[in-house]
């Protein structure tokens, strides 16, 4: 039923400026691959072939890096460096991209709501390219793709344990455990970026969803928050209410390469499996 992801992306990456003043923070490398090129591999383990970026106006070096480049091919055509663009052409080859520009940074909501247009008329995946997640076996998305199959009517969170001390960082869901060898709850509550003596559990959402075309409905009537953001966790309460929404606590490893102390670990963590 799923063959579209959305990635949204256009965000100012201000945590890592000055750098991003001139580049994506997508495109910022774990060893030599940018983020973004690592969720797109996700999405393509997952089945998931159709890809939807919703970038801004300032990011062209992304819609770039998934097209040829003629130039740099030519050059390393016949040499010892020619296998280096395999990867990435394998995931041009293999990938359907279509973009769309979020003129305004108005939240993960509306981000996700300006990607409507492209994202087709089923249910898809959304991944935030700044969680970096890692599993020997089946990708965290393909994980969520197999539970979607079991919750069809159902919009898909991504969770895992976290700190107390850091659930101000992330929305955060209390629900009734539905499947233990699964790991599968069904929602009951969620909230954004709780304090920690108000927070309802200590489950966070990460960068991966699952979500219905009934979401863009709610997202149009979704009110903006205290920053004026428009939350895809206020939006998915909504559902909840009447228990259409399920939480996945996956299996994998997850770096927050939203910032520099998770960007460097993802990096030597790579290094390592890589014995550099």
């Amino acid at each position: 039923m799923i063959s579209n992801c959305l990635l949204p992306v256009a965000g100012f990456g201000t945590r890592f400026l000055p750098v991003t003043k001139s580049i994506p923070k997508e495109m910022i490398p774990i060893l030599t691959k940018p983020l973004i090129h690592y969720g797109v591999e996700e999405s393509m383990d997952a089945g998931l072939n159709l890809i939807s970026i919703v970038t801004s106006k300032h990011k062209d070096a992304i819609k770039k890096y998934f097209e040829n480049s003629s130039i740099v091919e030519k050059s390393l055509k016949g040499t010892d460096k020619e296998f280096l663009l395999n990867g990435i052409n394998n995931v041009i080859n293999s990938c359907d991209f279509s973009f769309a520009e979020q003129a305004e940074m108005k939240g993960l909501g509306h981000a996700i709501y300006s990607g409507k247009e492209i994202v087709g008329n089923k249910p898809f995946a959304v991944l935030l390219p700044d969680d970096l997640c890692f599993n020997e076996g089946d990708s965290v998305l393909k994980q969520m793709v197999e539970v979607h199959k079991h919750y069809p009517d159902c919009c898909i969170v991504a969770i895992e344990e976290v700190p107390i001390s850091e659930v101000h960082k992330y929305g955060i869901i209390s629900g009734e455990l539905i499947d233990q060898s699964k790991k599968v709850f069904r929602v009951q509550n969620m909230v954004e970026k709780p304090s920690r003596d108000k927070t309802p559990s200590n489950f966070a959402i990460i960068g991966r969803y699952i979500l219905s075309q009934e979401i863009f409905k709610i997202l149009e009537n979704t009110r903006p928050d205290h920053n004026g953001e428009i939350q895809i966790t206020d939006a998915l309460m909504q559902l909840a209410k009447n228990g259409k929404v399920i939480a996945y606590k996956f299996d994998g490893k997850r770096f927050d390469c939203g910032s520099v102390r998770g960007y460097l670990d993802a990096n030597n963590f790579f290094a390592a499996k890589e014995n550099i």
